[in-house]
């Protein structure tokens, strides 16, 4: 190795020692700026690396989130369709169930039957169904009847209004007539079918086991 010592004893002109000195002073800085952003790099490549990771593994996770939401929204569909059938299905068990329990002695019907919408029904449920694709058409029913007793048509007409499963009881016209030599009253009775309330709903097995 070379004697710096006696380099610089050899060197008197202060102007190329401050230049020297500076060049020392700046490669020594230049150096540790050099060695702190190369560790500043690799950690910044370090971080770029581990977030690259992580966004490749969230977007795998947001894809099957949105396969899974697409499969729900598929499957609500399905059962709001089956729904739907499911509950028409039962209308006329319900109406025809109701219609026989408000039904008082001495009185018996001659015809139960949909009512045909007017003519501006249609167009109003069409936009209801519209708006709301959960609505379900109302059933309107047209009951027949006759009776020995006006107490007997009354108290139909307030049995009725009681049930849970019809509504917008109506009163028609009535009518006296001779039948069979004796006086009996002829009525219609216009009644709404209505989704009970689910106090009013019970479920039974459709096979039970028999010991």
């Amino acid at each position: 190795m070379p004697d710096f010592g006696a380099l610089i004893a050899k060197v008197k002109d202060p102007l190329l020692l401050g230049a020297v000195g500076s060049w020392v002073v700046a490669l020594v800085v230049l150096g540790f700026i050099y060695t702190m952003e190369t560790r500043r790099l690799s950690a910044a490549q370090r971080d770029v690396a581990r977030v690259e990771a992580d966004a490749s593994r969230f977007q795998a996770l947001i894809n099957q989130k949105r396969r899974e939401e697409k499969l729900r929204d598929s499957l609500v569909a399905e059962l709001d369709a089956i729904r739907a059938i499911d509950a028409d299905r039962y209308v006329w068990p319900h109406v025809l169930e109701e219609i026989t329990k408000a039904l008082p002695d001495y009185t018996w019907l001659e015809s139960v039957a949909v009512q045909a919408p007017g003519p501006g029904a249609g167009a109003a449920s069409a936009a209801a169904a519209a708006s709301d694709s959960t609505a379900r058409r109302q059933v309107q029913v047209v009951i027949d009847g006759r009776t020995a007793d006006m107490g007997g048509y009354t108290r139909f007409l307030r049995q009725l209004s009681d049930s849970p499963w019809l509504g917008n009881v109506v009163a028609g016209p009535t009518k006296t007539v001779v039948e069979n030599d004796k006086p009996v009253l002829t009525f219609t009775i216009t009644v709404t079918f209505r989704q009970a309330d689910s106090a009013f709903i019970r479920t039974a097995p459709i096979l039970e086991s028999v010991r």
